[in-house]
């Protein structure tokens, strides 16, 4: 199947500018043509469009993601690297997870405090008002 490149930033989440971006630097190989001469992107295209999005989430640079991107269409030879690009990338992940979780055990303890506060609170008026 083949996709308009509105139907492809559509689907993939990311810009029509930003489709052209990642072709213009080579993260995204130039799609077919139709014979209008307008981009005409592939299943293959949007499932390697998704897989970028993925890795920028995961806060991957644009830079390391070309690296990734070159290697990969150079040679299967490169499978090594690819994959120590995604274990360094994985693992930076799992620690920002750690970090973040830290602060939502911070987050979690505030708030059963404050709770805790509230219901006193909540009864010291109750009562006062029997009272």
């Amino acid at each position: 199947m083949s996709y308009s490149i509105a139907e492809a930033a559509r689907r993939s989440g990311l810009s029509i500018d930003t489709l052209r971006y990642y072709e213009r630097i080579n993260l995204l190989e130039p799609p077919a043509r139709d014979a209008a001469g307008r981009r005409a992107y592939s299943d293959d295209d949007l499932d390697w469009l998704v897989f970028l999005t993925r890795l920028r989430a995961t806060g991957m640079s644009i830079k390391l993601m070309r690296e990734y991107a070159q290697l990969r269409r150079r040679s299967e030879a490169n499978a090594p690297r690819l994959m120590g690009i995604l274990v360094e990338q994985r693992d930076s992940v799992r620690a920002r997870i750690a970090e973040l979780q830290s602060c939502l055990d911070v987050l979690d303890y505030k708030i059963d405090r404050y709770d805790e506060v509230c219901r006193v609170q909540a009864a010291t008026k109750m009562e006062e008002m029997s009272a």
